[in-house]
């Protein structure tokens, strides 16, 4: 078999993988989309809305899922990481292991099993805020819209969901799988993963619980999130009078993160217009060392900049401590002043960044990475990277990444698209 004739594999099915595998698919290819989560989108669908348009990401999905489902050149493995990976001369050879499928393609979602399940763990895709079950939907609109197991979390001899399952779509001793594939070129699409929250104790992450990081008050605002949609403060529950954003939070900081994110500016903008929307008597603040908003997005920062209740600081917060009265203080240098001041605030949000997870993925593909752990593209063994596996970029560029790097890939396997 000739490389041209073999399918392509894209590992990571976020919106850069979704978009690698549908260009190369609709260009001719046969393509392997496997996601080691129970269902596609990746970091993508946890936010609320996009940025600058402000619309949900289930809108952009739902459009790409309508291709998948059409597409009958696409596999799509859900579960599923790649074990083994061997360079051929014309490819690769590769070994899939796919989790045990607790539950099957019967399941309807109807939520008998939820209304037994005893078992409860911090919910995933809501970045642990809240509790779930161990069996439910992954989230509302998740594809493959079937229920998931977390196994682990579930009693000694606990089989209340399987009776309640009516549709015997429940398999409690399901097993492993593991399928062997030939490919002609592989796309690394594994994404990104926040930088921790905990590692930036003098900001009082991990310690004061009003700190949060912008992916939780992302969720937050989520209709599908831990409080339906509201910002509510974590330690009593009530919304805040004044919320702080606080930009490059471990970022560009060679104790942390040193490299810049480039989203996070726009981020906090966006959030900071969630804030004013609902909360309209709140105060908010974003302490910036520089504001970065490239191209079009700068209306947004004038948008930002120009609303009622909102102030932009050009000051670098150093150390935040658990104030009087519920409030928290924020020890910062105010640059165009020339002087350190101090604030308060009763919810602060930061900004954290992006981590590649391929810096502490052990990845069998032996993947070269830049400094930062980002993955760099490996011509001669047909190997390309795509979206934040490359570099820290938004939704619109790592589409338009994944889009050259599906052209590449076709390229490399001898198949012009």
């Amino acid at each position: 078999m000739n490389a041209s004739s073999k399918p392509l594999l894209v590992v990571g099915a976020g919106i850069a993988g979704v978009t690698a595998a549908l260009e190369a698919a609709e260009a001719g290819a046969n393509v392997f989309l496997v996601e080691r989560d129970p269902s596609i989108g990746g970091r993508v669908v946890r936010n609320h809305n996009y940025f600058p348009k402000l619309c949900p990401p289930t809108c952009g999905m739902e459009i790409n899922i309508r291709r998948l489902e059409r597409n009958p050149r696409i596999r799509v493995m859900a579960n599923t990481e790649v074990a083994q990976a061997n360079q051929a001369n014309d490819g690769w050879s590769v070994t899939l292991k796919t989790s045990p499928k607790y539950v099957n393609e019967r399941c309807t979602a109807c939520g008998a099993c939820i209304a037994v399940c005893p078992a409860k763990v911090k919910d995933p895709f809501n970045v642990g805020m809240n509790e779930v079950t161990a069996i439910r939907l992954p989230h509302p609109e998740a594809w493959p819209h079937l229920f998931t197991l977390d196994r682990n979390a579930c009693p000694d001899g606990c089989t209340k969901c399987k009776e309640a399952c009516q549709y015997d779509a429940i398999d409690l001793e399901a097993k492993e799988t593991e399928t062997a594939v030939d490919v002609s070129a592989v796309v690394l699409s594994t994404g990104w993963h926040p930088y921790p929250i905990e590692n930036l104790t003098d900001l009082g992450g991990g310690a004061l619980q009003d700190v949060i990081a912008n992916v939780q008050m992302e969720r937050l605002v989520s209709e599908t999130g831990p409080t339906g949609g509201k910002i509510l403060k974590p330690s009593n529950g009530e919304p805040p009078k004044k919320v702080a954003f606080v930009q490059c939070a471990g970022s560009r900081d060679v104790n942390h993160l040193a490299y810049c994110s480039a989203v996070c500016c726009l981020a906090s903008l966006k959030q900071a217009i969630y804030v004013r929307e609902q909360l309209p008597e709140a105060e908010v603040t974003m302490y910036y060392i520089d504001r970065r908003t490239p191209g079009r997005n700068e209306d947004m920062l004038t948008r930002v900049a120009d609303m009622e209740g909102v102030t932009l600081v050009k000051g670098k917060v150093g150390k935040i401590t658990q104030g009087t009265g519920g409030m928290m203080a924020l020890r910062l240098e105010d640059v165009a002043a020339g002087q350190l001041l101090e604030a308060e605030a009763d919810m602060v949000v930061l900004a954290t960044g992006m981590v590649p997870n391929l810096k502490q993925d052990i990845s069998p593909f032996n993947i070269q990475k830049d400094d930062d752990g980002f993955g760099l593209d490996t011509h001669a063994a047909n190997l390309f990277v795509a979206g934040v596996t490359r570099r820290p970029e938004d939704v619109a560029a790592s589409t338009r990444d994944a889009t050259g790097v599906a052209a590449k890939s076709l390229i490399a396997a001898g198949r012009r698209a």
